[in-house]
């Protein structure tokens, strides 16, 4: 064999392995329901875009938890990206609240809280608009691997209806995209006067 064949076939396997890769789809983070149309946890969100943490929210005055508590949230990439250039969110958007007990005892920390490894909690908010008919709804994890959908009823419908900034969900509390929202003039009409008022 010549000193050039090895080097052949190595480009041509490169060239191959190439190709294959750039032909083979990301993998998709689209909903996935159960046949009884339960929503399957997406186990890799830790993957997906982080787009804020909060610390101890709440939306009722009178709730005292008697503990501290932190908010993670993530959202898929592809619908990530669709906000970045749209300012608001696609079909299928998916977006996860992930519960976090807050801790303050702990190695060397003496001041302030981190996150602990417990999750006290996992929320789902996905825009599904053939499935749904508000387009958007909730799903709360215990320790399975399904949920439910939230009945419409509750008020987690009503107060992201009245007070999100886009499209149902609270941008206002995301940093990185609510200037995007702004920039693009898909802020809610509802939250422009809320914010307005609170401003006065």
């Amino acid at each position: 064999m010549s000193p050039t064949k090895p080097l052949l076939l190595a480009a041509i396997v490169l060239v191959s392995s190439a190709a294959f890769l750039a032909s083979t789809p990301p993998p998709a983070s689209a909903p996935e329901y159960t046949s009884d149309a339960q929503l399957k946890l997406p186990e890799n969100y830790r993957q997906w875009v982080y787009l804020t943490t909060g610390f101890d929210m709440s939306y009722n005055p009178s709730l005292a938890m008697g503990h501290h508590m932190f908010d993670n949230v993530f959202v898929n990439p592809e619908s990530y990206k669709a906000f970045v250039e749209t300012g608001t969110w696609p079909d299928k958007t998916t977006l996860v609240l992930e519960g976090r007990m807050g801790e303050s005892k702990g190695s060397i920390n003496q001041n302030g809280n981190y996150q602990g490894t417990e999750i006290m909690g996992l929320e789902v908010h996905v825009k599904d608009e053939a499935s749904f008919p508000g387009k958007w709804a909730f799903f709360i994890f215990g320790d399975a691997k399904t949920a439910k959908m939230v009945p419409t009823g509750m008020d987690c419908y009503s107060c992201h209806a009245a007070h999100a900034a886009v499209d149902t969900t609270f941008v206002q509390f995301y940093p990185t995209l609510l200037p995007i929202a702004k920039s693009k003039g898909t802020l809610s009409d509802s939250y422009v006067k809320e914010s307005a008022t609170a401003q006065k």
